[in-house]
């Protein structure tokens, strides 16, 4: 069956409170960014678990996995690998690839585990949607409760102080012969994308909306949180992080 199938079955109350809780549930979300570089994903789980030193079939939670890309992965490494995300969608998708060491489940990343993980990773800016402020904060605390008396999380989010001087204002792409008119801005506190198109002769509009949290910014929230930042790394090849020129904030904690 064709994932645009059926897609306003697919379309959850666009009067949600959370937008992600409808956006990210939808099939033109993932269409919207099928092409994201699975190889450099790829190379950066595999930089990532040998920094970590992960043991053998080690526990690990990928939280907010989305269709599982990075879980996936995870899993033919050798780990046993436990994928969440808020999105019934796409842990459907996600399912389809299960197996004894492969597990999905819906699951908000606000609430903790029973199960102790050796390592927890939040990926792709996968952080600081909620609308409540202390949520964010409720969530770090998740992730600490979640974690072995060893491990270790990793928090891979986009460098606010290189992105927001970089902001795109106005783009059109065009992907599957839909035209996504697509306009960012920051408003002080947010990056926001708001996201335009039509299909079947029907307008959707759907807005993204981030926290634009900086290195400083997580460190408060850390402390707070009882955490130890470890270390923070700039890209997926784990070199060292540059405030204004670092594509990614990648912080390793525990």
């Amino acid at each position: 069956m064709s994932e645009l199938q059926n897609p306003k079955s697919q379309i959850s109350n666009p009067k949600v409170e959370n937008w992600f809780a409808s956006w990210f549930d939808t099939p033109f979300y993932h269409i919207l960014y099928k092409e994201r570089n699975y190889r450099e994903a790829q190379v950066f789980m595999d930089n990532l678990t040998h920094y970590l030193n992960l043991p053998e079939k080690a526990k690990v939670l990928d939280l907010a996995c989305g269709k599982g890309r990075h879980a996936i992965y995870l899993n033919k490494l050798g780990f046993d690998v436990l994928g969440v995300d808020l999105s019934e969608n796409s842990i459907t998708e996600a399912n389809k690839n299960g197996n004894e060491t492969l597990h999905f489940k819906v699951h908000d990343m606000r609430h903790p585990f029973e199960q102790k993980f050796d390592a927890i990773f939040n990926l792709f800016t996968s952080f600081g949607y909620f609308e409540n402020e202390d949520d964010n904060l409720k969530t770090l605390i998740a992730i600490k409760e979640s974690l072995s008396e060893y491990g270790f999380a990793v928090i891979d989010f986009m460098n606010v102080q290189q992105v927001i001087p970089n902001l795109v204002a106005d783009e059109v792409k065009t992907v599957d012969g839909i035209d996504f008119h697509i306009k960012r801005h920051y408003d002080n506190q947010h990056i926001i994308k708001e996201i335009e198109f039509d299909f079947e002769g029907q307008s959707f509009h759907f807005t993204e909306k981030v926290r634009a949290f900086t290195l400083e910014d997580f460190q408060q929230l850390m402390s707070q949180a009882g955490i130890y930042l470890l270390d923070v790394f700039g890209d997926y090849k784990l070199k060292k992080f540059h405030k204004k020129e670092s594509e990614r904030l990648i912080m390793i904690f525990k």
